[in-house]
């Protein structure tokens, strides 16, 4: 089973999101709660292209969320590099 975690990079955007979106006090559980799927299939979400190739993605607790991963095969980890507003033309999954 793949190891999950947050890169610092991705701990900060979730804590601005919360903050910016006034999400609610158990936002962190769902997040976590969101990712546990990854444990057994880190190939879960769709690759990302371009800047992004071997980029996965999946959504968070909120549709609007995008949650950001590299999987890295030889350690077997998970590693959610960026948490983004999925509206926001700077997402990852913008077509910009």
């Amino acid at each position: 089973m793949a190891r999950v975690e947050l890169s610092a990079a991705a701990a900060e955007d979730l804590d601005r999101l919360i903050y910016t979106h006034s999400l609610p006090a158990d936002t962190k559980d769902r997040v976590r709660h969101r990712l546990r799927p990854l444990e057994r299939f880190p190939l879960l979400g769709p690759e990302l292209s371009g800047r992004w190739s071997d980029v996965r993605f999946v959504l968070g607790p909120w549709r609007w969320m995008v949650l950001v991963y590299v999987y890295l095969e030889a350690e077997d980890r998970v590693v959610v590099v960026t948490i983004q507003d999925g509206r926001s033309s700077h997402s990852p999954t913008s077509s910009r």
